[in-house]
C-alpha cells in the first residue's frame, strides 16, 4: 500500500506509527469484544441477576464512557497526546484484572463502570492520535483502514470468546486473554512517534465548546438512534440466538460474517470520503443497516440470521467511517479531539440506551420485540439525517 502511494506521488499512509496505532486499536477492541458476548451470561450465572438488572449493570460501562467523553476531548486537545494515551491505555488494561476478583454484584458493577470511563478516555486518545498521523490528503482512506482494525477485533473477539465458553464452560480463561491482549496493545502504542500537536490557546476561558463540538450537536441525533439499535444487537445477540432462533453454538460466526461486510465496506468507503462524498456515504450505510435489521428481525432462522450479519456489516462499515469524517470536517484542526469525543459521546449514549432499554423490553416481552424496537428507532434516524441533518452539515462543514 505504501509503495502504491509512493508511485502516485501521494504521501505515505502506512508508516510504522500508523501501523502501531492501528495494532493498538485492534488489541484494545479485541480485549473489549472478548467480554461483550459472555458478560450477560456471566452476570446471570455468577450473581443470579435477571435480564433487566443485567442490562443495568452492563449499561454502566457505556454510561461512564459517555460521561468522560467530553472531558477526554478537552484533555486530548490540551495535553501531550502520546503521554495521555499511554496513561489511559495502562488504566484500561488494569481494570481487566478486576473482573474475576469481584465477589459481589455491586463490586462488579463498580469495576465495570470505571472500566467504561477508562475506555472512553483511551478510545478518544487513540483515534485522535491516528488522525494526527494520517496525511491530510489520505485522511478518508486512513479513517477507513483504521476502522478495519475495529472490525477485525469484532470478528475475532466474540468468536474466540464464545468458542472458549462453549468448549470449557468457564469464564476465567477469557478474562486472562483480555488482560494479555490489552497489555500487548499498550506495548504497540508505546512505539508511536507522535507528531507535533496543535493545542487550543490556554488563554481562552473554559466554555461548552471546549468539551463538546457545539456545531456538531445536531449531527449527534442520528448517531444516537443508530447506535441504540447496535447496542441491542451486539449485547444480547448470543442470548437471542439461543432463545429465539435455536442457535446454541454458532452465534460467534455472526460476528465473523458481520466483520467481513465491515472490512469490505471500509475499504470502499475510504475512496468515497476522499472524494468528499460524506453525506452520500452516510445515507448509503443507513439504508444498508435498515435492510440488514429488517432481515434480522423478520427472517428468524439461521439463514436470515447470518445474511443479516453481512448486510449489517456493509451498512455499519460504510456509515460509521463517514459519520466520524463528518464530525472531523465540522471542526478546525486543533479541535480534532473534541470532534472525536463528540462523535463517540453520541455513539456511547445510543449504545447505553439500547442496552438499558433493550434489557427492560426483553424482560417485559422478549428479545424479538427489543430488536423490532431497534429497527423502528433506526428508521427514524435515517429519515432525520436525510431530510434535516444532511443540510445542516453541508452548510457548516469546513472542508
Amino acid at each position: 500500500m505504501s509503495n502504491e502511494g509512493a508511485k502516485e506521488g501521494r504521501p505515505r499512509l502506512w508508516t510504522p506509527s500508523f501501523c502501531a496505532v492501528a495494532a493498538g486499536n485492534f488489541l484494545l477492541f479485541f480485549s473489549f469484544y472478548l467480554l461483550l458476548p459472555i458478560l450477560p451470561m456471566y452476570v446471570g450465572e455468577t450473581f443470579g441477576a435477571d435480564k433487566a438488572l443485567t442490562g443495568m449493570v452492563l449499561a454502566s460501562y457505556t454510561i461512564m464512557a459517555l460521561l468522560v467523553r467530553p472531558v477526554s476531548g478537552y484533555m486530548v486537545d490540551s495535553f501531550p497526546r502520546k503521554k495521555l494515551l499511554i496513561i489511559c491505555y495502562t488504566i484500561f488494561m488494569l481494570f481487566f484484572c478486576g473482573y474475576p476478583l469481584a465477589g459481589t454484584l455491586l463490586l462488579f458493577t463498580i469495576i465495570r463502570a470505571m472500566h467504561g470511563a477508562a475506555f472512553g478516555l483511551v478510545t478518544v486518545s487513540n483515534s485522535t492520535m491516528a488522525i494526527d498521523i494520517m496525511p491530510a490528503e489520505r485522511r478518508g482512506e486512513g479513517i477507513g483502514y483504521y476502522g478495519v482494525s475495529n472490525n477485525l477485533a469484532m470478528a475475532f473477539g466474540p468468536s474466540i470468546s464464545l468458542y472458549f465458553y462453549e468448549t470449557l464452560h468457564e469464564f476465567t480463561p477469557i478474562f486472562m486473554i483480555s488482560i494479555i491482549t490489552s497489555l500487548l496493545g499498550l506495548c504497540c502504542v508505546s512505539m508511536i512517534k507522535s507528531p507535533s500537536k496543535v493545542t487550543i490557546p490556554t488563554t481562552k476561558a473554559l466554555s461548552l465548546d471546549r468539551f463538546v463540538l457545539v456545531k456538531g450537536i445536531p449531527e449527534m441525533l442520528p448517531v444516537i438512534l443508530f447506535s441504540f439499535s447496535y447496542g441491542i444487537l451486539s449485547t444480547y445477540l448470543a442470548v437471542y440466538g439461543r432463545t429465539e432462533i435455536g442457535i446454541t453454538d454458532g452465534t460467534g460466526l455472526f460476528f465473523v460474517v458481520m466483520a467481513c461486510g465491515l472490512v469490505l465496506s471500509r475499504l470502499r468507503v475510504g475512496q468515497m470520503l476522499n472524494r468528499g462524498l460524506v453525506s452520500q456515504s452516510i445515507i448509503l450505510g443507513m439504508i444498508l443497516c435498515l435492510i440488514g435489521f429488517s432481515v434480522f428481525v423478520f427472517f428468524r432462522q439461521p439463514t436470515g440470521f447470518y445474511s443479516a450479519a453481512f448486510i449489517l456489516g456493509l451498512g455499519f462499515g460504510t456509515m460509521c467511517s463517514a459519520l466520524q469524517a463528518m464530525f472531523i470536517n465540522l471542526a478546525p484542526h486543533n479541535r480534532r479531539g473534541t470532534a472525536n469525543s463528540t462523535y463517540f459521546t453520541a455513539w456511547d449514549l445510543g449504545i447505553g440506551l439500547g442496552v438499558f432499554i433493550g434489557g427492560h423490553i426483553a424482560e417485559v416481552t422478549n428479545y424479538a420485540t427489543a430488536y423490532r424496537t431497534g429497527l423502528c428507532v433506526s428508521t427514524i434516524g435515517c429519515l432525520i439525517f436525510a431530510f434535516i441533518i444532511r443540510r445542516h452539515f453541508e452548510r457548516n462543514k469546513l472542508r
